[in-house]
């Protein structure tokens, strides 16, 4: 668990999260003394699906750092704003979920800042859904108590809804145009509620963080009360360095879940980063410090060849979602696939680091009499002939779930992995699975 006391925005500003401020120099003086006054920090998340993307992993990350610079971050599970939707980066209207989805998708989510959070020390975290305050208001009151502080002209400059009134055919509802203000009510109820005095969030929000502080101010304007000290920054969204996204692969998205995406795959998404790609994120998306991580990168110029650059990423960005057990079966699995000994795998590890490869299924009754290795490799196209299958084997480059095929040898279920599953590999990269059944 990490414990080092850090200056919030300096760590932000070193890692490249520093984008966007409402007011830098207020804000240093607003987190200055955590010991004796720490400042509540909160960002949102939506629950559009029931787990994260890396992309959100970004802010929830950015949260533990302020946990780490001594202040109380504040989670807030859009329980209510999730019925509506953020039209911010749509270009059409989302479809709404009920009620039960929305909520259900909260209680899916919420292991996921458990984790990240639990993995710095600092002062405890708070975790709200802002379903609780946002069911209660009614219509009326939102108009009279909320809304006569919105200009619409100002609202309508927003990018994502300037974007949809361009589109005649998909235009923006009313629903969604009004989600500025439900985003920016949670930041004055969290102000006036619960002491909370930031907002946070990707770059792409600033316009409903300002939203919200505007609406802080007015609030107090309309009172006379003295002005307040509500302030919001935000963090670039994270990009690839050849332009490509972030966070999407052939398969998909990469998930914050082991059900969506596991272990394996997810530690294998960091360790396969480029040298450049990895350089930046080992930034965003670990604990390590300054001294550290450049440690690191200098190292990995001098000898590339090792990939300490990746793989420290790839173990300390895995640890700190999926914990040092799984970050060590899902290294151990790698490995196991390089080296070929793959007969410590479980089952579901094992279908999974070879789920790319070719596949093929076959009568487990056939393996009675013993099968001829000969003919599997042709089978297989291992080999492109018999000749070529005897002098593959009798050279040893062929294995069956980690053990050498020696000639002659005729394969039985004593082969077999798991009751089923036989791993063919000949030479270092040419594998093929057979299930028998």
């Amino acid at each position: 668990m990490t414990t080092t006391r850090i200056d919030l925005i300096e760590d932000l500003r070193w890692r490249g999260l520093l984008h966007q401020c409402t007011d830098e120099a207020g804000l240093r003086d607003h987190l200055a003394d955590p010991d004796n006054n720490p400042r509540k920090v909160y960002i949102g998340f939506d629950p559009t699906a029931p787990s994260l993307t890396i992309g959100n992993l970004v802010q929830i990350m950015n949260l533990a750092r302020v946990r780490q610079a001594g202040h109380i971050p504040v989670v807030v599970m859009g329980g209510g704003t999730g019925l509506i939707g953020d039209p911010s980066g749509k270009s059409a209207e989302r479809t709404l979920m009920t009620y039960e989805t929305v909520q259900e998708h909260v209680r899916c989510q919420r292991p996921i800042f458990d984790a990240v959070l639990g993995a710095v020390e600092g002062p405890d975290y708070i975790v709200f859904n802002n379903a609780d305050w946002l069911m209660k208001i009614s219509y009326l009151d939102a108009l009279r108590d909320i809304g006569k502080f919105f200009s619409v002209n100002m609202m309508m400059q927003k990018e994502s809804v300037k974007a949809r009134l361009e589109n005649r055919e998909q235009g923006i509802s009313y629903t969604e145009f009004s989600y500025m203000i439900l985003q920016a009510y949670d930041f004055a109820y969290l102000y006036e509620h619960e002491g909370v005095t930031v907002q946070a969030g990707g770059s792409d929000q600033f316009g409903n963080i300002v939203a919200g502080a505007d609406l802080i101010r007015r609030k107090h304007a309309a009172r006379d009360m003295e002005p307040p000290h509500a302030f919001g920054l935000t963090a670039p969204l994270v990009t690839k360095a050849d332009g490509g996204k972030f966070g999407k692969t052939e398969s998909g998205a990469i998930w914050l879940t082991a059900d969506r995406t596991s272990p394996y795959a997810y530690y294998q998404f960091w360790l396969n980063a480029s040298d450049a790609d990895a350089a930046n994120w080992i930034k965003v998306f670990t604990f390590l410090d300054q001294p550290t991580i450049e440690s690191i990168i200098a190292r990995h110029a001098e000898n590339p060849g090792a990939r300490e650059l990746q793989r420290t990423l790839a173990r300390e960005a895995t640890r700190i979602l999926h914990g040092q057990s799984a970050m060590e079966q899902a290294e151990a699995a790698g490995k196991a696939l390089f080296s070929g000994d793959i007969s410590a795998l479980d089952e579901p590890t094992l279908r999974e680091v070879l789920a790319d490869v070719p596949s093929s299924e076959k009568d487990r009754n056939d393996l009675s009499g013993g099968y001829d290795p000969v003919e599997l490799l042709v089978e297989t196209e291992l080999a492109k002939s018999k000749r070529e299958a005897r002098e593959f084997i009798a050279n040893g480059s062929v294995t069956v779930n980690g053990q050498r095929l020696t000639p002659d040898t005729p394969l039985t279920t004593a082969h077999l992995l798991h009751g089923s599953l036989m791993a063919v590999r000949r030479g270092k990269k040419n594998w093929h699975l057979i299930r028998w059944s």
